[in-house]
């Protein structure tokens, strides 16, 4: 679909958007651009695929919690600016 100066005017009246005369040529080619990318998601097969009307119904996997006793501290603090023992120091914020 090639989107021309007059469509591009009006989707910008309708979409309450001022725009300048230099302007028009640049957004009629990324109009164009949407809406060639929109015709290629209407090429892919959903024939099978049942569609989603609620994200609860659908179930998420779990996956197990490992827990790991590593002391990851020093690698951590590496990139503090400023640090004390295995804490950051930070400015005063409360008085």
């Amino acid at each position: 679909m090639k989107i021309d100066k007059n469509t591009t005017l009006k989707i910008a009246k309708l979409s309450r958007i001022k725009i300048e005369e230099a302007e028009i040529d640049e957004f009629s080619k990324q109009l164009d651009a949407i809406l060639n990318w929109v015709d290629q998601l209407n090429e892919v097969v959903t024939d099978k695929v049942e569609p989603l009307n609620n994200v609860s119904m659908s179930t998420l996997t779990l996956r197990k919690d490992i827990e790991t006793n590593e002391d990851n501290s020093k690698n951590i603090l590496s990139n503090a600016p400023d640090k004390l023992e295995n804490y950051f120091v930070v400015p005063k914020v409360v008085e």
